[in-house]
């Protein structure tokens, strides 16, 4: 009987022990499948963004308004479809335990629909009409997937890539002034960024953003003195 007695405890230790362990176990793998999850949408946002980016170089003086609604469209297409999956997926949790999973995909539809006001307006979108706009797909009890600064900022580096590639494009049909406001616009990103990114705490992967953004636009002003330097031997 005492023997029984002093099991009977060491029994309910083991038991309790093991649902404690049972409960962080399903934790994990819930967190596990919903990375998956994630990972796969942040995939499809990648791909579609690529699109939308692809459709915006089609852009020319010729076609400027028919490339552009189709790619605000294809834009619009990404949100409803594929960061709607994100949304769903992260609204309510903690983004940044996860945000390894999602960074990419996110940092691509930050580079397209920047990629796409720039074309249209000349100007930068902002990272709070972006969230603004992704108000909608949350739900209004929980609280709503915010894209971070640093995502933004991030997707914002990435941008100086297409604009260099529009730029020179745009030098070879002969829009020169337009690939100068390229150019401008470029060059005062990367000076607003180069006072930023050392306040950043995580700042190793825009380090080397800003590298490959200097690089951007020393290519497009290369261009520029090829141009004048060809106009120069052509007058001569």
């Amino acid at each position: 009987m005492a023997t029984d007695a002093a099991a009977s405890p060491a029994s309910a230790g083991c038991s309790a022990m093991k649902a404690e362990f049972t409960g962080h176990a399903e934790y994990l793998n819930a967190l596990n499948d919903k990375r998956e999850r994630l990972v796969k949408a942040s995939r499809d946002v990648t791909m579609n963004s690529k699109k939308v980016i692809f459709q915006v170089h089609r852009i020319s003086k010729n076609n400027k308004e028919e490339v552009l609604s189709k790619a605000e469209n294809d834009l619009a297409a990404v949100v409803n479809q594929y960061i709607g999956k994100l949304v769903k997926e992260l609204q309510g949790t903690d983004f940044w335990k996860l945000r390894r999973a999602y960074t990419p995909g996110v940092q691509e539809y930050i580079e397209a629909a920047t990629f796409c006001r720039f074309c249209k307006t000349g100007t930068l979108l902002g990272l709070a009409e972006i969230n603004d706009s992704l108000l909608a797909l949350s739900d209004k009890s929980i609280e709503p997937l915010q894209i971070n600064v640093l995502d933004y900022l991030l997707g914002v580096a990435d941008l100086s890539g297409e604009l260099m590639r529009l730029a020179i494009g745009r030098i070879s049909d002969g829009e020169v002034e337009y690939a100068k406001n390229i150019c401008a616009f470029v060059r005062d990103i990367y000076r607003e960024l180069t006072l930023l990114v050392p306040l950043m705490d995580d700042n190793n992967e825009m380090k080397k953003k800003m590298e490959v953004m200097l690089q951007s636009v020393v290519k497009i002003e290369n261009e520029f003195f090829k141009m004048h330097k060809c106009l120069n031997l052509k007058f001569k």
